[in-house]
């Protein structure tokens, strides 16, 4: 079988989303399952045919799915619905949608970058007497875990959090 001239290749659009909360780490399997079927519970079975929703890798915390050119709306709206994965509580907030997994990589390692003065992961603070690590900082949110053997809490700040201290 030969392979198709780019013109009359199926054109593709690829969705960058986040996974919250941060540090987690989600099997791209068992997230499609949960893409396809928040698009099949919002859209129905004829546009999630249409949509064709497919994730293609996880990194960095963010999720990469491909759709097909003219249903990335759709796509970002039923990813906003997607509240599990696996028995795990999750959030997907798209960032940017493109034509090429390449400059979506490129976007990703712009805001990897970081604002000026976020705190980068593995940074020890204490909050409220107890020593934590940050795992998760991106603008006004920071996501630690508290240090320790036992009773490893995840706790949600903001640097308004850290500012009144």
């Amino acid at each position: 079988m030969t392979v198709r001239p780019p013109t009359l290749r199926e054109k593709r659009r690829y969705v960058l989303a986040r996974v919250l909360p941060g540090g987690m780490t989600v099997d791209p399997k068992e997230l499609y399952f949960a893409v396809a079927e928040a698009v099949t519970s919002l859209w129905g079975d004829d546009l999630a045919s249409r949509v064709h929703p497919a994730v293609l890798a996880i990194e960095n915390g963010c999720a990469f799915i491909r759709c097909r050119r003219g249903t990335e709306r759709e796509l970002a709206l039923a990813l906003s619905t997607v509240t599990s994965c696996a028995g795990q509580k999750i959030a997907l907030r798209t960032i940017a949608t493109s034509g090429t997994m390449e400059s979506l990589r490129a976007r990703l390692q712009e805001t990897a970058r970081g604002a000026p003065g976020a705190l980068p992961a593995g940074t020890g603070i204490s909050v409220g007497g107890k020593d934590v690590e940050v795992i998760f900082c991106e603008s006004q949110k920071i996501d630690v875990v508290e240090k320790g053997f036992k009773n490893a809490a995840r706790f949600f700040l903001t640097t308004q959090d850290l500012e009144d201290k």
